[in-house]
């Protein structure tokens, strides 16, 4: 599977442009959840973007919001729920009948999903630095995920595995400067409010690669157009078959 093997390439100097599905494609499938990121495999993403969050009885599971109410039949915090109280939720029937049954997915089986077919943004909501480095390196996956979150998190996951990519936000051109000498990061994440030309200007001086989010009605031929004159290398997208078409017809795409 040769296109499989090319999107298996996570981070290289080849002018090509990286699509990174947001909580996998999830306009016609439940966000963070396999059928998500198996569609998000077959439209030929790069990435799939994912939300990791700890339970009560400390298991990694993805999920985005802090709670449970608006993509599952449960309620309340996530971090005091069990992992099998978790399981036992519905997290497709709130999407779409279709979906009903669909279990809220743990970190370790994305990973294993994901093993030879696709890299992970990993969006670190609430996990111990120790516990996500070495889930990631027992499933082999240490040099195909880039890893978000709080620039205090990133620097005990640099200390713990200095190898591994961490991405911090940007944020500001000071704040930018600031984390590139504590993390040296090979990528840093943009969202539309720091994606400016001082702090553009900042990763490129670090020689890190960028990754931005084009979301909402930012989603666009026209926006992702501009992201690249800017000097993205990935772009966070909530139409990842659109965006990898729109790429091949540009011969941008890594497959």
């Amino acid at each position: 599977m040769a296109a499989a093997q090319t999107a298996w390439q996570p981070l290289e100097s080849d002018g090509k442009i990286r699509v990174i599905a947001h909580r996998g494609e999830h306009l016609h499938h439940p966000e963070n959840t396999l059928a998500a990121f198996q569609a998000a495999i077959d439209v030929g993403a790069d990435y799939f973007e994912l939300d990791v969050r700890t339970t009560s009885d400390g298991k990694l599971v993805l999920m985005h919001d802090s709670t449970l109410d608006r993509t599952t039949n449960g309620t309340g915090e996530v971090h005091k729920h069990t992992f099998d109280e978790i399981r036992a939720l519905d997290a497709g029937s709130k999407f779409s009948p279709a979906f009903a049954g669909t279990k809220v997915p743990t970190f370790e089986e994305a990973l294993d999903l994901a093993h030879g077919k696709i890299n992970i943004y990993v969006d670190t909501k609430y996990a111990d630095p120790q516990q996500l480095v070495d889930t990631i390196v027992k499933h082999d996956m240490q040099d195909h995920v880039v890893i978000y979150g709080n620039p205090f998190f990133l620097y005990d996951v640099r200390k713990i595995r200095p190898s591994l990519k961490v991405m911090p936000e940007a944020i500001t051109s000071d704040i930018c400067k600031f984390l590139v000498r504590g993390l040296q990061p090979q990528v840093i994440a943009f969202d539309a409010n720091d994606f400016k030309d001082p702090v553009i200007d900042c990763a490129k001086a670090a020689h890190a690669s960028i990754f931005v989010d084009r979301l909402g009605d930012a989603d666009t031929p026209e926006v992702w157009q501009k992201a690249l004159d800017l000097g993205a290398a990935g772009i966070q997208t909530n139409r990842p078959a659109e965006l990898a078409d729109w790429l091949r017809q540009h011969k941008l795409a890594t497959h």
